[in-house]
């Protein structure tokens, strides 16, 4: 019997030491789980944002934009403002631009089989006191131009009583354009024009103008 009882506290003592190495584990397993549950909530709150990129990114998306000072009528101004900017180390360069502003109206008869019959036909218009020339060049060289005029409903009277007195006049749109001057101011160095620079720029440059658009708006350069 008493070998019976000591046999039992032995192995009592075995199992506590079993229990006592085996017992850390557990914290262990179950930190692990808490932290691969908090990594999969972090992974899910982040597919339940709204998508949106970051300011700067679209920012960079939208394209660059420019400093543009000018407007001028002439090139000399914009050269003059350009070698202006590049002695203060701003980089700049003159870009000109064709922009439309009014449409005139060309009233002409078409070009006939041949020089001579035009001419004829001019002289039947000049004896009827019809102001007209014959057209020398172009697509329609050898027509008779009736002159040009401002207006569209100025341009079809005119064309009428042309057709009421025999003769088949047509118009032609034609845009007036004018060429502008401005000096781009490189986006690098857009942070270098401060207002005070441009109210001495605008005192020294009559008419200056400044506007802040996509670099690609006035594309043709000097």
């Amino acid at each position: 019997m008493r070998w019976m009882f000591l046999l039992l506290i032995v192995l009592n003592l075995f199992y506590f030491v079993w229990h006592q190495q085996q017992a850390p584990l557990r914290p262990k397993e179950v930190v692990s789980s808490v932290l691969t549950q908090d990594s999969k909530r972090d992974i899910h709150l982040l597919s339940e944002s709204d998508g949106r990129a970051p300011r700067e990114n679209t920012a960079a998306g939208g394209g660059a934009v420019c400093l543009f000072l000018g407007g001028f009528e002439l090139e000399a101004p914009a050269t003059a403002l350009e070698q202006r900017l590049i002695s203060l180390d701003i980089r700049a360069h003159v870009q000109s631009v064709d922009a439309a502003a009014e449409v005139d109206y060309w009233v002409y008869l078409p070009p006939l089989g041949s020089r001579q019959a035009s001419l004829r036909q001019l002289r039947e218009l000049q004896a009827r006191k019809i102001d007209s020339y014959i057209i020398t060049q172009g697509d329609l060289a050898n027509g008779i131009s009736l002159g040009i005029f401002p207006r569209e409903d100025s341009a079809k009277s005119v064309i009428q009583r042309l057709r009421d007195a025999g003769y088949e006049a047509e118009f032609r749109a034609l845009p007036r354009s004018h060429r502008r001057y401005w000096v781009r101011i490189a986006p690098e160095s857009r942070h270098l024009i401060s207002d005070a620079l441009l109210e001495g720029l605008a005192f020294d440059f009559k008419g200056l103008q400044h506007q802040i658009i996509p670099c690609e708006s006035i594309a043709t350069s000097r």
